[in-house]
């Protein structure tokens, strides 16, 4: 009788001898199979398993984990894009600026908004159905010979951009980043349509302002060192006061209103299964009122 065989081999290559077991399933592996563990190796199926019991880190705020700003780079291109679009085409600014209620002329220029006008006129602007001008006026900038600023005026939101949206897209992750943003940009130009109808405004300095709150309440919350978060916030506010004669400061404080109600809600929610469905709701509510107002100044203006 033969004496029984002593061998042992992998589970996943029965042909390869092994003498080494799986901490975790205590299965003999081969090296090629080995995966470095805290203690000992385990087998590719246990790692696996590990994996998915693992809880995915997040950030204070309930979002992903993210050290590549991703979102900030897209949308810094997105307003590139569109500026250079204007540059070679300047019809574009006249079609997807923010502008609440205007009229054209049969001589196709445009004149102030009233309800009662000629047959031979139209309306233009958010009264007339263009909705998406509350966002896309976002992304477009002054020309580059026109305004007070020029190309100035892109080069500073960008940079603004650049440097404040890096900070709050790692805190916040991207999802929540985009409603950030999309919700800042969408307050200041409700603001514009319901105290400056007939105003014409372009730039992403609405959402930018949302983001520079987003910074503010962020920091707080976190227990950061609040003297040079103050002095940011105090020059915030300042450029608010100073640029209100040549700029749209509804714009810029219907965004910086936005950008405070979704962060608080943001950093305020419980820290438990409830966190997200609360966030998701400010931030819902929030568009439902912005919506609303919007539909409600469009009756006033056309009724």
């Amino acid at each position: 009788m033969e004496p029984e065989s002593t061998v042992t081999t992998c589970y996943r290559h029965p042909r390869v001898e092994s003498h080494v077991r799986c901490t975790r399933c205590d299965r003999y592996i081969c090296p090629d199979c080995m995966r470095e563990a805290s203690v000992g190796h385990q087998c590719p199926e246990c790692v696996k398993e590990g994996a998915r019991s693992v809880r995915e880190a997040r950030t204070a705020f309930g979002g992903r984990i993210s050290m590549t700003p991703v979102v900030t780079y897209v949308l810094i291109g997105l307003n590139v894009l569109a500026y250079l679009a204007e540059v070679v085409r300047p019809a574009v600014v006249d079609r997807f600026q923010m502008l609440g209620a205007g009229l054209v002329g049969p001589d196709g220029l445009h004149y102030v908004w009233q309800s009662v006008y000629p047959s031979d006129f139209h309306p233009e602007g958010v009264v007339d159905g263009e909705w998406y001008r509350l966002l896309t006026g976002a992304f477009l900038h002054l020309p580059p010979t026109e305004g007070t600023f020029g190309i100035l005026h892109i080069v500073m939101n960008m940079v603004s951009l650049w440097n404040i949206g890096r900070v709050v897209e790692s805190q916040l992750g991207r999802s929540r980043y985009v409603a950030l943003y999309f919700l800042s940009a969408l307050g200041g130009s409700v603001l514009v349509l319901l105290v400056a109808p007939g105003t014409a405004t372009v730039g992403a300095s609405g959402a930018i302002f949302g983001l520079g709150a987003a910074y503010y309440v962020m920091a707080r919350r976190l227990g950061a060192d609040m003297r040079d978060v103050n002095r940011f916030m105090a020059g915030l506010l300042l450029w608010l006061l100073l640029s209100a004669a040549f700029t749209s400061w509804q714009g810029h404080l219907g965004g910086l209103l936005a950008g405070c109600v979704v962060t608080m809600a943001y950093a305020y929610a419980p820290r438990d299964r409830r966190r997200t469905l609360i966030q998701a709701g400010v931030c819902t509510g929030l568009l439902v009122l912005l919506l609303m107002l919007t539909v409600a100044k469009v009756s006033s203006l056309t009724g």
